[in-house]
């Protein structure tokens, strides 16, 4: 017996009602997949891009080249979509972003050089590091401040920040999967091809999913978007303490991580994707506890005071001797250090006009890409000079310096809910 349309159309949004936060648009569920999708790449590219450089004959600087022309690229088309994103429907734009994706996949399979492999490194949308750092992010997080309001934002952005860490991890044990085909008589190359083959086809997926965002009319959109104005002030001082943060950060992209278990305790491959597995799990159990302890203790405390505890950890973990206290801190340092995730976001969209959301989205992302662009090659080099613990130890140093500035800093204008539309921005 058919079905009436309708029917199944109810049915779908009464499913995708259940798997988001109450008083969130159903469409969100589309974004939720594709940031699902993309991560599920980035946590086995994160793992794999550095034993595919080595096994290429680059060495531990070229890792950290690579890393930082991943960050750089992406931070100046992060600063395009800020800049010009608004004359462009955002559905259209993401769709590019899906192709750009695609093949970015197909192009790390078929190169093999230094050069050939840093300029698409620059252009396309490869991540290294734990947090989403592409050209989507912007636009997905001005569409998923559209969809929601006050408490059910801020869940919304939590549920977007579990869904990739959740997936990451399991991508993330992805990465033994060339072991196992080298196992079968692979050579090493072909197996680690594969799998940036397969980050490709997941591109097309994603564009295929995308295309099936509804089409927004200008008439039709609450707020249409547009480029900073009365918000740029406050926008421009948190881009400036973001920055030291993922300046920090980008000392110990995971890309980097793994080339320290690589040299410090000789990890395998499927070694490393067990570690950084266990340690997104810990991370996406603490990004659903996020809004819970926001709204007990406000956004920026909790971005503040679990932070801090999580960059001791890391610390310790850089200068302990034995193995299993430096992974034991390390997993301690999953489970608090990306709780501020979700919360910052839903911050930024709180104290910025709804037009100004996707302004501030890219300018507040911007300077945090193009400050961890330049770290990457930093901590490259002090692994290449033996220096094993210097970049955890500076990494975790510089961010709870970031911690304590940017508490002082905003401490009095936390935002109690997000401003409706039609005001400004929280002051």
């Amino acid at each position: 017996m058919r079905r009436d349309p309708d029917e199944e159309n109810n049915a779908l949004s009464e499913i995708g009602m259940m798997l988001l936060p109450a008083g969130v648009a159903v469409e969100s569920r589309l974004l939720l997949a594709g940031r699902a999708l993309r991560a599920f790449c980035d946590g086995f590219v994160a793992i794999l891009l550095p034993a595919y450089l080595l096994g290429l004959g680059l060495g531990k600087w070229d890792v950290g080249l690579i890393s930082t022309a991943t960050l750089f690229g992406s931070a100046l088309m992060t600063l395009a979509v800020g800049q010009w994103g608004h004359r462009y429907p955002q559905r259209r734009l993401l769709l590019a972003a899906a192709w750009l994706m695609a093949a970015t996949g197909l192009f790390l399979a078929g190169v093999s050089s230094f050069w050939p492999l840093l300029l698409v490194a620059f252009v396309g949308t490869v991540n290294p590091s734990s947090g989403d750092v592409s050209v989507f992010l912007p636009l997905e997080h001005a569409r998923l401040a559209e969809a929601a309001q006050g408490d059910a934002r801020t869940a919304l952005f939590a549920r977007y920040s579990f869904t990739g860490t959740l997936c990451a991890a399991v991508g993330a044990l992805a990465a033994a999967f060339p072991d196992a085909l080298m196992r079968l008589g692979w050579g090493q190359l072909d197996a680690l091809r594969l799998m940036f083959g397969l980050y490709g086809v997941v591109g097309v997926a994603i564009f295929l999913l995308y295309r099936r965002l509804p089409v927004r009319r200008e008439h039709e959109q609450a707020t249409a978007p547009a480029p900073l104005g009365p918000s740029r002030g406050i926008v421009v001082r948190l881009a400036a303490l973001f920055s030291l943060d993922a300046f920090a950060g980008g000392l110990v992209v995971n890309t980097l991580l793994a080339l320290w278990l690589f040299e410090r305790f000789g990890f395998s491959l499927a070694a490393a994707g067990s570690f950084f597995f266990w340690a997104g799990l810990l991370t996406a159990a603490s990004q659903l506890a996020a809004p819970l302890v926001a709204k007990r203790i406000g956004l920026l405390n909790t971005m503040v005071f679990t932070h801090i505890p999580a960059n001791l950890c890391l610390i310790g973990a850089a200068l302990v001797p034995g193995i299993e206290w430096a992974l034991g801190l390390l997993l301690l340092r999953s489970l608090l250090s990306q709780m501020d995730v979700p919360t910052r976001s839903a911050f930024v969209m709180a104290v910025v006009t709804p037009a100004e959301r996707a302004a501030a989205a890219s300018f507040t992302a911007v300077p945090r890409s193009l400050a961890a662009a330049a770290s990457p090659a930093i901590g490259g080099a002090l692994f290449a000079t033996g220096w094993l613990a210097a970049p955890l130890v500076a990494c975790g140093t510089m961010k709870i310096a970031y911690d304590l500035a940017i508490w002082r800093a905003f401490r009095k204008i936390e935002p109690a809910a997000a401003p409706s539309a039609g005001h400004g921005p929280v002051r």
